[in-house]
């Protein structure tokens, strides 16, 4: 009895996920945004979100969250942190767990739902966003910058087969710094994480770029092979 009168004594808080979702179409990395349904701030740009229900865990709402606003499953998703400021959500005492998802845009094109009119937007041109959704896009693309400078988690933003131009281009947009080219396909191919495949992309030039495909027995099991694709690393991840 002592431990239920417990509980009684605590203020309800409501617990919610949101996604940041970001994707690559081969040209642009961008983020997919709705608008918010209902006031305060309503038709204002925002993350995708909703509350947990009583019988699924974190990652099942994100899970559950994600596919019912955007017809997305099976991405890449991790969890990125928690957000409590009190007063983060005006209408009620919220926490928020923030997830990211990382996606090949044209994979998934036909997938993305109408019903709630989810929209991409260049990454560097995105709206403002609602409450403090703007601090866990920058909270996860730094998380991503960090993870992507030791472990190839990039590559759940490209299609099967790409070029290295394309592959380049991506981390390029990531870190918003150039690479050096001659260095960056030096290190792709000291990975051995690359099957260099016959076909090629003759879409920007006459000569062409030859596809290549992830290896993925090697992706897994080598996923220390692709730190320093990017000049100064510790520039970004610190």
């Amino acid at each position: 009895m002592g431990l239920k009168s417990t509980y009684q004594d605590q203020k309800h808080v409501l617990v919610a996920v949101d996604c940041i979702i970001f994707g690559y179409d081969g040209d642009n990395l961008k983020i997919l945004l709705v608008k918010r349904a209902i006031a305060p701030q309503k038709d204002q740009w925002s993350l995708i979100g909703g509350f947990i229900n009583d019988d699924e865990n974190l990652y099942g709402a994100a899970e559950r969250i994600l596919l019912a606003y955007t017809g997305l499953k099976n991405v890449y998703l991790e969890q990125l942190k928690s957000f409590g400021e009190p007063r983060r959500d005006p209408m009620e005492r919220t926490i928020s767990i923030a997830y990211f998802a990382l996606i090949d845009i044209n994979k998934y094109r036909q997938q993305i739902s109408d019903t709630f009119q989810a929209q991409w937007f260049l990454l560097n041109e995105a709206p403002k966003l609602i409450f403090d959704h703007d601090e866990m896009v920058e909270e996860a693309k730094h998380r991503i910058r960090y993870k992507a400078a030791f472990h190839p988690i990039l590559f759940e933003l490209l299609p099967r087969k790409f070029t290295i131009p394309q592959l380049q281009n991506l981390y390029e947009q990531v870190y918003n710094a150039k690479i050096d080219n001659r260095n960056f396909i030096r290190k792709v191919n000291s990975t051995g994480l690359l099957i260099k495949l016959t076909e090629k992309d003759k879409s920007s030039s006459r000569r062409g770029a030859f596809y290549y495909e992830l290896d993925k027995h090697k992706y897994k099991a080598k996923f220390q092979s692709f730190i320093n694709f990017i000049p100064n690393p510790e520039s970004f991840i610190l």
